[in-house]
């Protein structure tokens, strides 16, 4: 299981799709998580997930 950012599927860095990817789930399943956590106030997936748009290699 290798951590990418898809090129494919991506709607803003492609880290949502390469999530998605790396473990076999959909990536909306995984955009809507984002959302409601964001939502909630659960943990700081906006910062996480800047973080991953960073760090995050490309897939060639």
């Amino acid at each position: 299981m290798k951590l990418i950012k898809s090129t494919y599927d991506s709607v803003l860095a492609g880290v949502c799709g390469g999530i998605a990817e790396a473990f076999g789930w959909d990536s909306n399943l995984i955009r809507i998580a984002f959302v409601l956590f964001t939502f909630f106030g659960v943990g700081s997936p906006i910062l996480i997930y800047l973080i991953l748009a960073v760090v995050m290699p490309k897939e060639f």
